[in-house]
């Protein structure tokens, strides 16, 4: 049995999505596969999103398993369950671990560069001739997840290959051309009903080499605006209590534009070092939209 898996910290919608179309490819390949985590879905994966039925398998590993990681590359971050020695692919567009696993894997490590994940596991469909039979439900977990990760296909790191992945799976799950608004929306909407909660669900802890504040946590929303206008005293307050050194990116898609907050001197510091930023009252804007995986490549280059 192969096993499809992700991070431990949480399950945005990209690992989400990957991990059940992902399975689904290889099972309609003969290949048996299961998709699971033992982490728990993030604001990303929506209230409509979960109410499309496809969700994860139960099911217990077992010993002679082999894993396929998908939107995660960093080993240090795998779900519990995976045994190192049994990772038998990796698909993942993070930067830092390519030559780990380009050694150890060959060609079963695909890392690159690219919006999302979910259009790597789309081109494996593409590849594999099987998209006409692609289900509904999976076409649009992927077009979603494609979605959030090229932040409605303004990111940086935004490809053709996401946008014409997008077209085709949305056209095959029949989403409406607002959805990308409905969606942000929905999401926003979550992670104010439940503000700590959201930021502790898409929070990492940076090593020291990063060149990052420790803690980096990261939400997106349709108006990074009226969130921050809302909820600043309340993400103040968390955020003293994550400890010195500690930031929040606040992406807003209507705006197009990161929020950064950072009120300590030391994080603002290695922000400084990567971006040309002007601070109001711990708060930088930076236009476009940056995330916290472009952060992450522009710190690992500061370092060599």
């Amino acid at each position: 049995m192969k096993i499809i898996t992700s991070g431990a910290a949480y399950l945005d919608i990209d690992a989400y999505a990957c991990c059940i179309a992902y399975a689904e490819l290889l099972n309609l390949q003969g290949i048996p596969a299961r998709a699971i985590s033992s982490a728990q879905t993030n604001a990303s994966v929506s209230k409509t999103v979960l109410g499309w039925g496809t969700g994860l398998h139960d099911y217990a590993p077992k010993p002679h398993d082999e894993f396929v990681l998908v939107d995660v590359s960093d080993y240090h971050h795998f779900d519990p369950m995976v045994v190192l020695d049994q990772v038998v692919e990796v698909i993942d567009h993070h930067p830092g671990y390519e030559t780990y696993w380009a050694e150890k894997l060959r060609s079963a490590a695909d890392i690159r560069p690219i919006g999302a994940a979910a259009t790597q596991v789309f081109q494996r469909w593409q590849t594999a001739g099987l998209l006409p039979r692609i289900s509904e439900q999976s076409a649009a977990l992927l077009a979603t997840a494609i979605l959030d990760n090229t932040l409605n296909f303004t990111g940086q790191m935004t490809t053709t290959a996401d946008i014409e992945a997008y077209a085709e799976l949305a056209a095959t799950a029949k989403l409406s051309a607002d959805w990308p608004q409905q969606y942000f929306l929905e999401c926003q909407a979550s992670i104010e009903a439940d503000l700590i909660g959201a930021l502790a669900a898409d929070l990492k802890r940076m090593k020291p080499d990063s060149n990052l504040p420790q803690i980096f946590a990261q939400m997106t929303v349709w108006d990074a605006d009226a969130l921050l206008q809302k909820h600043h005293p309340a993400i103040t307050g968390w955020m003293a209590e994550q400890g010195e050194d500690a930031m929040l990116n606040v992406i807003g898609i209507r705006e197009r534009k990161s929020c950064i907050v950072a009120h300590a001197t030391v994080s603002q510091k290695k922000l400084n070092n990567l971006l040309a930023l002007e601070w109001q009252a711990g708060i930088a804007v930076v236009e476009p939209s940056i995330l916290r995986k472009e952060l992450l490549k522009l710190g690992l280059s500061a370092v060599s």
